[in-house]
């Protein structure tokens, strides 16, 4: 069986590729909703819709475990998919979430002023602010919502970038801030322009995700261990164009060949 990295578009790819190269035997399949790409603008109702037939059909294509390397997605509907979905359909199945480890990662760290960028709905849902002040209610976070990174990230913007980041971030630079959490997996290849641009720290989910998930395997033998070692990494998305062919290599840095997913009935 397989391990499943999925997310709403190519961001995930990152994540993928930091897995390959922190667990390189480990079998993956990837799977990108580009049909419905970005999430951040979408109703909670139809990000739990196009969720759950995506994490459906990874399952359906021998997924043990499933790493939803979407942090909107991880917002809105995971915690219903675990509590809902699994134990209906997948009881002996697991999906992880990028949000927990990455709380882990600042708490462990004792970050108390923390700025956060992410989509509209990652940061309206307000699941950052509310988990880390469960554990310490000093932590002060200061959130932007950045919707317009991801269709630029997707979409060769790269040259707009900077133009763009320097507006966002402008009032996040005037608190002092001791971090900067990257709250969307798009987000982790402008990680070293905004260190070398802004001077700030950053965590980045490519840098967290495959640690945390080694850690998870080590703890679950269960799932560990029915997991297939060939080393072979499978690439398919919801719509397929040259674009995202492109893009795909670009965040993989290696060749990529996508398939085309048939996974919604409608748009």
């Amino acid at each position: 069986m397989k391990l499943g990295v999925f997310d709403s578009g190519l961001g995930g790819i990152l994540i993928t590729r930091a897995i390959r190269e922190h667990i390189p035997d480990i079998d993956i399949l990837y799977l990108g909703d580009t049909l419905h790409v970005p999430y951040g603008n979408r109703s909670e109702k139809a990000i739990y819709t196009y969720a759950e037939r995506c994490i459906d059909y990874l399952f359906k294509q021998d997924c043990q475990l499933i790493v939803m390397a979407c942090n909107t997605a991880s917002a809105s509907a995971l915690r219903r998919l675990q509590q809902e979905y699994l134990p209906r359909h997948y009881p002996h199945r697991r999906i992880l979430g990028v949000i927990v480890p990455t709380i882990e990662y600042a708490l462990e760290r004792g970050y108390t002023n923390i700025g956060l960028i992410g989509t509209n709905y990652t940061v309206r849902s307000e699941v950052y602010r509310e988990e880390l002040r469960k554990i310490n209610p000093a932590i002060r976070i200061h959130q932007i919502n950045t919707p317009l990174l991801v269709p630029l990230i997707e979409n060769n913007g790269m040259k707009w970038v900077e133009d763009v980041l320097d507006d966002y971030l402008a009032p996040l630079l005037t608190k002092n801030i001791e971090t900067l959490i990257l709250s969307c997996t798009h987000y982790v290849c402008l990680k070293d322009l905004i260190r070398q641009r802004y001077g700030l720290h950053v965590i980045a989910q490519d840098e967290i995700i495959p640690l945390k998930l080694a850690e998870y395997l080590e703890r679950h033998p269960e799932i560990s261990t029915v997991l297939s070692r060939t080393g072979q990494t499978d690439f398919c998305v919801t719509d397929l164009t040259q674009n995202y062919l492109e893009s795909a290599s670009f965040f993989y840095q290696s060749p990529v060949q996508l398939t085309h997913a048939n996974i919604h009935a409608e748009g």
